[in-house]
């Protein structure tokens, strides 16, 4: 009888590559893949080990995976990030769990099934080597079956911001090699993907590492000769490295979408010197005045942290009017998560929880309003839409604009006359809206 493996896969769309390519081994190895936790003979929780919240979310998973070690389960291993900071704790405190896998050995999975099938427990969480992302050229088992898949083109990170505790985790910034990130391009275009969206920690800060400067351009002149490949969507992108040639290929590539997912964290030059952040409050806003305006339509998405240690009225009242003024199109607010092992754990004063969460608030009501503003200027217009799939009532199919990023942004809902194939284009006239979310129908138009 084949195994069944059964992966739960937490956390960013980094992770989520990972668990692909895990996938991927497991199967070559003539393992059969499960959705039902229930069937599984073995269970892999890949965690994320970023904040407090997902740490929780990981630990709760994970104890929740335990319980079907009373059924068919055989097998549980943990691996990603949290697994590979909390490893001694993991193994001394949950017997339940067979293996833990760092970050770096995600390309031992298949041996790791093994060993523990035959009695060896090991855990593995090797970063000492630019070897070790070697297994992002192996084949992966797609869980995203609607025309678009994230494309890992970096491991690591180099920066040093004093909240985050991801360059101990995952190790220093490793750019893959162009080629081998333009075969997986193609592998993924053979499998009906329409939608690239490249992702590191950094994407702007490509190839820096391995090729003397940043070629993040170059791999998207690469890409873009694939002609199954409509859309490439770039997520992560730091504003200090933001320069006039990435400008000038998002304005002149038809296949790069007009969307930027730029982390600015904060707009207080106070605030931003203690995170470690390498700008200033007004290199974010030379950089997002030059994107609006050499590219009027571009869709700005940012991330902001509220609550940093020291953070005061005077810093909060700068990070709101800075998001008022700028209108971002996309915006996500985090309260600060005091980590051990980074430079900010000892800052004073820290910021009370109830201050924080107020802070947030306050942004996510003014970003609410902004989102509405802006959703109310797409009205009867008409865009080009990934077709993703059908809502529960079965009325509407729901997808994206070049203005959505999957998971992070809202969908646009919209009926056809005819039937849609999934993991195609349609050119959808928007007709309302319902808060983050655009409702519309198709038509035969020209689309933005």
């Amino acid at each position: 009888m084949k195994k069944k493996i059964g992966l739960v896969s937490l956390g960013c769309p980094k992770n989520l590559v990972d668990s692909e390519i895990m996938l991927g081994q497991l199967t070559k190895e003539k393992f059969e893949i499960t959705s039902d936790e229930k069937e599984a003979h073995i269970i892999i929780v890949n965690t994320c080990g970023f904040i407090d919240s997902a740490k929780e979310e990981s630990i709760n998973t994970i104890l929740e995976m335990a319980k079907f070690k009373n059924n068919s389960c055989e097998v549980l291993i943990v691996t990603g990030c949290l697994a590979q900071r909390y490893k001694d704790e993991i193994i001394k405190e949950m017997p339940e769990v067979d293996a833990v896998i760092g970050t770096g050995e995600y390309g031992e999975i298949a041996k790791v099934v093994q060993n523990v099938y035959n009695g060896k427990t090991k855990s593995y969480t090797d970063l000492n080597d630019s070897d070790n992302i070697k297994y992002l050229n192996q084949e992966r088992v797609l869980s995203t079956r609607n025309g678009y898949a994230y494309l890992k083109i970096a491991e690591g990170c180099n920066n040093c911001c004093t909240y985050c505790i991801i360059p101990s985790l995952r190790g220093a910034y490793r750019s893959r090699k162009i080629e081998d990130i333009k075969n997986e391009a193609i592998y993924l275009a053979k499998e009906g993907v329409k939608e690239v969206i490249l992702i590191a920690q950094d994407v702007t800060s490509y190839g820096k590492d391995i090729y003397g400067g940043k070629k993040l351009v170059n791999l998207i002149r690469e890409i873009s000769e694939i002609d199954e490949i409509e859309w490439i969507r770039l997520l992560y992108c730091y504003p200090e490295e933001i320069d006039d040639a990435l400008i000038e290929e998002i304005l002149s590539n038809d296949k790069v979408v007009k969307y930027l997912d730029i982390p600015i964290q904060h707009a207080s030059d106070n605030i931003l010197k203690k995170m470690g952040r390498r700008g200033t409050s007004s290199d974010i806003k030379d950089v997002l005045e030059k994107l609006k305006t050499k590219i009027p339509q571009i869709a700005i998405r940012t991330s902001l942290i509220v609550g940093f240690p020291g953070e005061d009225e005077k810093d909060f009242e700068t990070l709101y009017d800075f998001v008022k003024e700028n209108e971002f199109d996309r915006l996500g607010v985090f309260t600060y998560s005091r980590e051990e092992g980074t430079a900010a754990y000892n800052l004073k004063p820290q910021i009370k929880s109830s201050d924080k969460e107020l802070r947030r608030a306050e942004i996510m009501q003014l970003q609410k309003e902004i989102v509405l503003k802006k959703n109310k200027n797409r009205l009867n217009k008409v865009y080009k839409t990934l077709i993703e799939g059908v809502s529960d009532d079965g009325i509407f199919y729901y997808g994206r604009t070049y203005k959505e990023a999957p998971d992070i942004d809202g969908f646009v809902y919209f009926t056809s006359i005819e039937p849609l194939d999934f993991g195609k284009f349609a050119n959808v006239k928007v007709l309302n809206i319902d808060e983050y979310d655009l409702i519309g129908e198709v038509v035969h138009e020209s689309s933005q």
